[in-house]
């Protein structure tokens, strides 16, 4: 996409835009209030659908460095969650079709 991201699992929970002022994080909407609450100037909500579930934005000259940790640690951790939410899922084996045999 043309910014560097950072995952786990193949899961991308950070990503840095192409305008290098500008970063986005996924927390739950939970976490993205308390973050906007803390520091309204620094964090926002993506925009759309992203944004109303989670993804956030961190203006990076302004973000404090362990506050920055703080949220990647999160949504770090919030990715990880998911992936194995995501394994722990038991699926059904396809039904076996019997084929003809060739004769």
């Amino acid at each position: 996409m043309g910014h560097p991201d950072f995952r786990a699992n193949g899961r991308i929970f950070a990503t840095l835009y192409p305008d290098g002022e500008h970063g986005m994080v996924k927390l739950t909407p939970e976490q993205q209030q308390d973050f906007m609450s803390a520091d309204d100037d620094v964090f926002a909500p993506a925009s759309g659908a992203w944004g109303r579930q989670g993804c956030t934005t961190v203006r990076l000259a302004l973000v404090d460095e362990d506050k920055l940790g703080e949220a990647m640690t999160l949504a770090l951790q919030n990715t990880v969650k998911v992936a194995i939410a995501g394994k722990s899922k038991t699926k059904r084996p396809a039904k076996a079709t019997k084929k003809p045999r060739k004769q």
